[in-house]
C-alpha cells in the first residue's frame, strides 16, 4: 500500500511538472517583453530628466554679458536638480574681475579673456539669488561639500533675463581662491560682448515686475515642477508594468 501511494505521488508530481513547464515558458515569454518595455520606459524617463536639467542651465540668463560678484552666502538650498543660495553683494567691489586661478576647462583664451575682463556687478540689488550645478556635478568640478551660511565666495557669471536678481556663475571661488567650474561642456555657452558692454540691451531692473500673464506665458518652468512631473510619470510606468505582469502571469 505504501509503495502504491509513493508511485501515485511520483506520477502526479511528474504530471504536474509536465503541465507546468509549458506554462512557465509561456509566462517567461510574456514577462520578457513586458520587462523590456518597462526598462525602456524607465530609461526614457531618466533621459528626459537629464534633458530637462540641461534646459535649466543658461537659457534663462543673459549670456551676452559676464559680471563679477563677491559677497557672503546665506539661505543655502543644496541638492538636485540645482543648488541655490543667496549672496549679499559687497558694496566695494573692484572695477572688474580680480586675478584668480581658473579651472582647467576654462583656461583657453576664448573663455579666460572674457572672464578676466568681466566688469563688477553694478545693478540695483544688494542680494542676488544664485543658481549652481547640483552636488553630483560640483563634486567633480572642485567643490565636494555644501557651502555654509556666512561663507564668502567670488563668482563670474550671468544675470537673469526676466529676473535681474538672479545670477548663474560660469565659475566661482570659495575658501579664498579655490575655483569651481560651472560650465557643463567646459566652454562658455556664448561669446560675450566686448567690454564696455553697450547700454540699452541689458536686463532691466524692472524686468522682474512682469505681469502674471506674461510670466505664465514664458518658457521658464520651475525645475521642481519638471522633476515632480517626471517622478509622477515614472511611478505610473512602474505601477502599470507591475499590474501588467501580474495580470499576464499564469494562474495557479
Amino acid at each position: 500500500m505504501r509503495n502504491t501511494q509513493a508511485l501515485w505521488k511520483d506520477q502526479l508530481g511528474m504530471r504536474f511538472i509536465t503541465m507546468a513547464a509549458p506554462l512557465a515558458r509561456a509566462g517567461a515569454r510574456r514577462v520578457r517583453p513586458a520587462t523590456a518595455s518597462l526598462v525602456s520606459a524607465t530609461m526614457l524617463i531618466f533621459f528626459s530628466a537629464g534633458a530637462a536639467q540641461a534646459h535649466h542651465g543658461f537659457d534663462d540668463f543673459d549670456t551676452d554679458r559676464l559680471y563679477y560678484i563677491a559677497g557672503t552666502v546665506s539661505q543655502v538650498r543644496w541638492g538636485e536638480p540645482h543648488s541655490y543660495f543667496t549672496v549679499t553683494v559687497d558694496s566695494d567691489l573692484p572695477a572688474d574681475t580680480p586675478e584668480r586661478d581658473l579651472p582647467d576647462g576654462l583656461q583657453d583664451a576664448a573663455d579666460s579673456d572674457p572672464i578676466n575682463a568681466a566688469p563688477s556687478y553694478s545693478g540695483s540689488h544688494d542680494e542676488l539669488e544664485v543658481t549652481i550645478a547640483p552636488p553630483s556635478f560640483t563634486s567633480m568640478w572642485g567643490l565636494d561639500r555644501e557651502l555654509n551660511d556666512g561663507e564668502r565666495i567670488e563668482a563670474v557669471g550671468y544675470i537673469g533675463k526676466s529676473h535681474d536678481d538672479e545670477f548663474r556663475p560660469v565659475v566661482f571661488w570659495f575658501e579664498e581662491g579655490k575655483p569651481v567650474n560651472q560650465v557643463l561642456n567646459e566652454e562658455l555657452p556664448a561669446t560675450p560682448l566686448a567690454v564696455p558692454y553697450p547700454t540699452g540691451d541689458a536686463p532691466s531692473a524692472d524686468a522682474d515686475q512682469a505681469s502674471p500673464s506674461a510670466s505664465a506665458d514664458s518658457d521658464d518652468t520651475s525645475p521642481t515642477a519638471v522633476w515632480a512631473t517626471l517622478g509622477a510619470v515614472l511611478v505610473a510606468v512602474v505601477a502599470g508594468g507591475a499590474f501588467y505582469l501580474r495580470a499576464r502571469s499564469p494562474r495557479a
